[in-house]
């Protein structure tokens, strides 16, 4: 259910100037994740940076909590929560803001992450279908509160059309978004994980997939069903009549017919061919 935080955006949970909010010093341990956190991937690195920053001079920038029966839920700063805690911290400076609608924490934390959160593709669009399936945003509304054009948030959309396979690449950031738009130009699924393969192997840059992704588009189709059985029949023959003559031969179709090739290699073996032929041995 969409509720009036649609075109209020992250402001009215966050201010500008966060220094006029009150900030308070939370305990760590009353503190809990928002399990409809968009962000999917805490990468361990900028983690690490993280916590080394924390420990050198604190947190800087204060988490946004909510209030809740169990404690406090986190609606911004999952990242500074978790490094605080590696750090050693026992508390963090935070805003505590009244949200009481579990629909619009989920909101307001997906509203928050796509707009200050450096979100991967995947976790983006991923934000966005949420937004859109479960509280009935739609394109133009998306749009509105992140900032964004519509047709921006559409192109990220679409990229949910790859196959499983190439949003796992995605997600585990084997490939970029660019890799992944360049990608969307095949509309055959065993062709896209095909050229994903390549492009991983390869470690192909943005360019060269839509160069691969241009050739491969210009490859012919693959074979119809009624082609293929065609091409077992002649298989088939082709065998049966290096079995009759005992030598090797080749099947060749065109358009209209096709010619039949007997290979032989002595006088011997071409007396042997005709004799079978006529019936003579």
């Amino acid at each position: 259910m969409k509720k009036n935080s649609l075109g209020r955006g992250l402001e009215s949970l966050i201010p500008k100037n966060e220094t006029k909010a009150p900030v308070g010093e939370i305990d760590l341990a009353l503190i809990y994740a928002n399990v409809n956190q968009p962000r999917t991937r805490f990468d361990q690195e900028p983690l690490d940076e993280l916590v080394a920053s924390v420990r050198e001079k604190g947190v800087i920038q204060p988490i946004v909590l909510t209030k809740t029966d169990e404690g406090y839920m986190i609606i911004a700063g999952e990242r500074r929560f978790r490094a605080a805690g590696l750090a050693g911290l026992k508390k963090i400076p935070a805003i505590v803001r009244n949200v009481d609608s579990e629909a619009e924490r989920l909101e307001l934390a997906l509203i928050e992450n796509v707009q200050r959160q450096d979100l991967g593709a995947y976790e983006l669009a991923a934000a966005y279908k949420k937004l859109m399936e479960q509280h009935g945003y739609t394109q133009e509304e998306v749009a509105k509160v992140i900032g964004k054009s519509r047709s921006a948030v559409a192109n990220t959309l679409r990229l949910l059309n790859l196959p499983a396979k190439a949003l796992e690449a995605m997600k585990e950031d084997l490939i970029t978004e660019g890799h992944a738009r360049a990608l969307l130009g095949l509309d055959d699924d065993k062709k896209i994980i095909s050229a994903l393969k390549k492009v991983i192997e390869g470690a192909l840059s943005v360019r060269e997939t839509e160069r691969l992704v241009a050739k491969l588009k210009k490859e012919p189709a693959q074979k119809t069903e009624k082609s293929a059985e065609a091409d077992v029949f002649l298989m088939g023959l082709k065998d049966e009549l290096e079995e009759f003559f005992k030598t090797r031969i080749t099947l060749k179709t065109a358009k209209n017919g096709g010619t039949i090739e007997i290979k032989y290699s002595s006088d011997d073996e071409l007396d042997r061919i005709i004799k079978r032929i006529r019936g003579e041995e």
